[in-house]
């Protein structure tokens, strides 16, 4: 799922290394996380799918009040997101993600990489997915993409073969 994918490289660009983390991030650090990458993922997904989607798709109107809804929860959910960052790699980070430049810093060297990832075939399946999570809060969208990869991740330890990355996040019983 390409939606899995965006937060997947999201988390994993908060730790410096996979032996550097030591811990877990719980459901809603994940969401803050989230939240944190949308809105420049829905822009660089509109301009990447552009061409194969209608002007009036969700996901071409970077300007307007969908992504405007997203940009406001991400600057909520930055605190979030930063200790949650934190948490994955070092406490000597926190200084360094205090500055103005940090958030735009790592977001644009994540959201290439995670747009990179779709499959032009895929676009008019994400604009319908998009579509579907309009009318929700930005939190609420953050969590159904959360709530998909803790399932995908349970299904894998299950040793289903699910393609989803090994992510740090928090069994629910470990929180």
């Amino acid at each position: 799922m390409r939606i899995a994918a965006l937060f997947a490289l999201a988390a994993l660009a908060a730790g410096t290394s996979a032996q550097a983390q030591t811990g877990c991030i719980t459901g809603p650090e994940a969401e803050a996380m989230t939240l944190v990458a949308m809105p420049d993922i829905i822009h660089e997904t509109g301009r990447v799918c552009g061409a194969r989607l209608p002007a009036t798709s969700l996901i071409r109107r970077s300007d307007g009040p969908f992504v405007a809804k997203y940009k406001a929860a991400a600057d909520a959910a930055w605190p979030a997101a930063r200790g949650a960052i934190v948490k994955l790699s070092d406490p000597a980070v926190d200084a360094l993600l205090q500055s103005d430049y940090a958030r735009p810093l790592l977001t644009s060297l994540l959201v290439p990489v995670i747009v990179g990832r779709i499959a032009l075939k895929d676009c008019g399946t994400i604009d319908r997915l998009v579509t579907l999570l309009e009318p929700l809060p930005a939190r609420n969208s953050a969590g159904v993409v959360v709530a998909t990869l803790q399932y995908l991740k349970s299904e894998k330890a299950k040793g289903r073969q699910v393609a989803v990355p090994d992510l740090p996040l928090c069994t629910q019983g470990n929180r």
